[in-house]
Parts: C-alpha cells; sequence; structure tokens
C-alpha cells in the first residue's frame, strides 16, 4: 500500500484540500463541463468572467447519460441552458428522506439537548468544497442553552446565572466572504434526538408554521424564507447577513440546495462506526465532545453565494459537530481530504478544557484521524501518545504514535486567516478563532517495528489547500504539549463496549443524541 507524493498544483484546490497520494482514476477523476474549461491560475482570487451570471460546475467525466444512481440519492443531470453563445451545463440534485439504521451513522449523531436547565451548546459543522474554482462553503450551525427560548430576564438571571441564547448560522464562502444570521431565539429550532438532521427558521412565510422536523426541499420552500434544513444526505437553506459583522468582508444573501453521499464516517468502510472521543462521550463528563459525522463525503448541487452560482457534482464534502457546556479555553484543528477518489481524509485537533469539579482544572487533549483506502488509522490517548507544537498563527505540527503506526503532519500558512464567531460562556457567539483553507500541508504515516521506530511508508502526501485552525486563548506564544491517557482510563477506553447495545436494553436511560 506504499503511496506516490502527488503535490497539487494552483489549478486544482477546494477549502480542505484535494490529497492525491497516487494519480487520480481518469475515468472517475472530477472534471469541468467542457462549457467551463477553467484555465489554471495561480492568483487567490482569480475570477471567471461570464455573461450575465458566473457559475463553476463541477461534473463527473463520464456525464454521457442524463440520470445517475448515487448511493442515497439521484442526480438529475439538465440539458444544457444556453447564456448567450455558451452554454451552461446544470445538476439537479433529488432529495431523499433520511433512512433509519442508515450505513455509515456515527455515535452522537442525533441533538444531544436533554432539556435541563444546565449550560449547554450544540455546534455542527458543514463544508463543501469546488476544487477546480479553488473555493469552499463552510457552513456552521449553532444553539446556545435552548430550555430558555429567548432572551433571559432579570428574573431568570438571578435564578440561572447570566445565559446566552439563541440560534446562528454562519458560512465561510468563496474568496473567504462571509455570512452571519443570528437570533436570540430559539424557539424555532429542532433537531432529531436520534439521528444528523435539524433546522431553523429565522423567518416563516406569512400564516405559515415553521417545519419542526425534517420535511420534503418543496415544503421547506412553501413555508420558510429565511432559514435551513440539513441531513446526511440533504442540505438546503437561504440566509440574510444580520450587519452584526464589522471585522470580516460579507455578502447579503446566500441560498444553497445539494445532496451529499457519504464515503468515510469515522472508522473502518463496512464496521461499525466510532464515537470520535470514544465510549465515555456518552456521558456529560469530558465536556466539550466532538465527533467527526462524516469525514468524507461527495456532494451534488448549487450555491448561490455574492451574486454568483455555484453548480458542482461530487464535490468533496466533510460534517463534524461538538457538544456540551462550553468550547475549550484554547484548540486547534487541521482538515484535509481528497474528494476525487475517496481515498484519503485526514483531521487532526487538540484542546485545553476543563475537567468536570469546583476548580478550575484543565487537561490537554488531542487526537489525529486518517482514513485511507477504506482502512482508519487512529490515534488517540487511550491508544498511543499525541505530540504538538503549535504558534498562535501559521505554523502547525503533530506526531502521534500508537501500538502499530506512527503519523507526523506538519502544516504552514502564510494567510492572514479569517476571524469566525463560536459559542461562548462569556458573550455568547462571538469572534473566537482563526482560519484558513489556503495552508501547505505534508502528512506521512508508517507502520511502527517491533522497537517502536518507524517501518514502511504507507502514505505520503502534500497539499497547499489545507484548511487550518487555532482558537481561544490567550495565544501569547508557541503552543506546545503531548497527550497519554494514565494506563487505567486507558484500559478502559480501550474496552470494547457497545453503548447502543447498553442502552438498547434500557432506552429509558439513553441519553439523547446517541
Amino acid at each position: 500500500m506504499e503511496a506516490r507524493v502527488h503535490s497539487l498544483g494552483d489549478n486544482r484546490g477546494l477549502h480542505t484540500v484535494f490529497l492525491n497520494p497516487r494519480p487520480p482514476n481518469p475515468i472517475k477523476s472530477v472534471g469541468v463541463t467542457p462549457a467551463l474549461r477553467l484555465k489554471p491560475f495561480s492568483g487567490r482570487n482569480h475570477q471567471l468572467k461570464l455573461r450575465f451570471r458566473t457559475v463553476s460546475a463541477v461534473l463527473a467525466s463520464d456525464s454521457s447519460s442524463r440520470s445517475e444512481s448515487s448511493g442515497s440519492y439521484t442526480v438529475d443531470r439538465q440539458r444544457p441552458e444556453t447564456v448567450g453563445s455558451e452554454a451552461v451545463s446544470s445538476v439537479k440534485p433529488v432529495y431523499v428522506p433520511t433512512p433509519p439504521n442508515r450505513d455509515l451513522r456515527t455515535p452522537h449523531s442525533g441533538y444531544h439537548f436533554d432539556g435541563s436547565t444546565r449550560k449547554f451548546f450544540e455546534g455542527w459543522y458543514f463544508k463543501v468544497a469546488i476544487p477546480q474554482r479553488r473555493q469552499s462553503f463552510c457552513f456552521m450551525y449553532s444553539v446556545e442553552n435552548p430550555a430558555f427560548y429567548k432572551k433571559l430576564g432579570a428574573l431568570e438571571i438571578a435564578q440561572h446565572g447570566l445565559r446566552f441564547t439563541g440560534v446562528g448560522a454562519q458560512i465561510l464562502g468563496a474568496d473567504d466572504k462571509y455570512i452571519c444570521q443570528y437570533s436570540d431565539e430559539s424557539h424555532n429550532f429542532w433537531g432529531s434526538k436520534d439521528e444528523l438532521t435539524l433546522g431553523n427558521t429565522f423567518l416563516a412565510k406569512k400564516a405559515m408554521q415553521p417545519p419542526s422536523n425534517e420535511v420534503p426541499p418543496q415544503e421547506f420552500s412553501r413555508r420558510v424564507v429565511e432559514g435551513f434544513q440539513v441531513t446526511p444526505f440533504w442540505h438546503q437553506g437561504f440566509i440574510r447577513d444580520d450587519g452584526s459583522t464589522d471585522y470580516a468582508q460579507t455578502v447579503k444573501t446566500a441560498r444553497w440546495e445539494y445532496s451529499t453521499r457519504p464515503i468515510y464516517g469515522w472508522g473502518d468502510v463496512g464496521a461499525k462506526q466510532k464515537a470520535t472521543a470514544g465510549w465515555l462521550a456518552a456521558f456529560p463528563v469530558f465536556e466539550p465532545h466532538w465527533q467527526i459525522c462524516m469525514a468524507s463525503g461527495l456532494s451534488t448541487g448549487w450555491i448561490e453565494w455574492d451574486g454568483e452560482r455555484y453548480e458542482f457534482e461530487n464535490a468533496p464534502s466533510y460534517s463534524e459537530k461538538n457538544w456540551g457546556a462550553a468550547f475549550p479555553r484554547r484548540w486547534f484543528w487541521c482538515n484535509v481530504f481528497d474528494g476525487a477518489n475517496g481515498d484519503v481524509s485526514l483531521t487532526a485537533a487538540g484542546g485545553l478544557r476543563q475537567l468536570p469539579g469546583l476548580s478550575e482544572t484543565y487537561e490537554n487533549a488531542a487526537l489525529v484521524g486518517v482514513h485511507y483506502r477504506g482502512i482508519f488509522y487512529e490515534f488517540v490517548p487511550w491508544n498511543g501518545v499525541v505530540n504538538w507544537e503549535i504558534a498562535p498563527w501559521g505554523y502547525w505540527h503533530l506526531s502521534a504514535e500508537n501500538e502499530t503506526h506512527v503519523v507526523e503532519i506538519e502544516a504552514t500558512t502564510k494567510d492572514e486567516g479569517t476571524t469566525l464567531r463560536a459559542p461562548t460562556t462569556e458573550t455568547g457567539l462571538a469572534p473566537a478563532c482563526k482560519d484558513t483553507c489556503y495552508g501547505d500541508l505534508k502528512l506521512q504515516l508508517w507502520e511502527r517495528t517491533s522497537d517502536g521506530s518507524k517501518g514502511k511508508l504507507i502514505l505520503e502526501a502534500t497539499s497547499n489547500l489545507a484548511a487550518v485552525e487555532v482558537g481561544g486563548g490567550p495565544w501569547f506564544n508557541t503552543w506546545k504539549g503531548k497527550t497519554a491517557a494514565p494506563e487505567i482510563l486507558a484500559r478502559a477506553l480501550r474496552t470494547p463496549v457497545d453503548v447502543d447495545k447498553i442502552f438498547g436494553a434500557v432506552p429509558f436511560f439513553k441519553p439523547p443524541g446517541l
């Protein structure tokens, strides 16, 4: 399984990147519709000019058939429309309701709110990238303290303490432009406790009741003016910037509709998927919790952004979520995947999180996860050691080992980054982290020999379009850290515990979201 290094040029790119350990299959690789051939370009802010509108259409090379079954959805290939003398190919995703017991469902896909008044947030991150345009769209949703449907009054603050409420929808989109719509009311937010389905209505159509669960796209459009709904296979919405952002270039509106076919969850393909933080994540102990819901997928549809309509087919996509009392004190994150053939996906992250108790005690936590050719390589504190060196901005280095493998990651960037919001206990949804989609990253994975040294090289890949992030703080200097679980805890977490089976016997005690 040795892999050759394949670096990407500036004419292929995306937010969280293609990592190509081998040349892509010429039949399966993503291409551009002939009507919109893109020339190689080196400028980050390159604009493709078309009469009437600008459309990026990313299609599979084999585009002869009019329709194609794609696992959980069907893609209808429409006849090209004509704009002047130029034909613009278009695709239309077809919605399929979320089935029960779907393949690749990870633990903790559902909404974790238990109805109590304890401090609580849940946040979701969905990303789709359009490689030929060197653009990506990162959708971020959050709900804070949903036990309170609106801003707390003085009496409630006296009883429960300061709490921030509401629902936020953010998008970091093409050309690093940004949009945010926020409401301090959450009565129109809904989420399934069993599945990765959620939505919110900021503004309903007159005399229409906002949805309270997943509905067909036509029904959503009939009832919702401003809002969103998302499932493992479907994502649509329309939001309007609320004018609260003075630190980034914003767009006025965004509209989108696309379907997704998952490739990787969090685990080996064909096996039971894993909880990212282990089986203890079923309990509100080591918060906040984190779950990668889809390490890699392929999405088809369209996004309207800043006067342009981006159309795509089989574009690489990703999703994850967090939940708990609050975000870590500070954290870092790297994410890269290969969307052309689904071979490689990397997610690495770490944080300084508060331990339960009356005193303010914190611990380091970190992990590295690599999916490669259907196999999941997991590096977590309970099966090995994770080391990191992270600068306040511009440099990320991680090394990790478990009993069988060794991994190293190095990423740098000269990009200034874009500030994003995150739920905070101090000020609610506020600027708290910095991201860029233009990092230079190198990933190496080896077998580990009996003496602990590096053995056979399994994977070596590079990218100049990695997504990297730092958050929280303060970040006064480089953060060097190491994490390995105490042996008694490591043994407990390595013990195979089927949490679903346990709670299946006593469903009354099953926590929501699991």
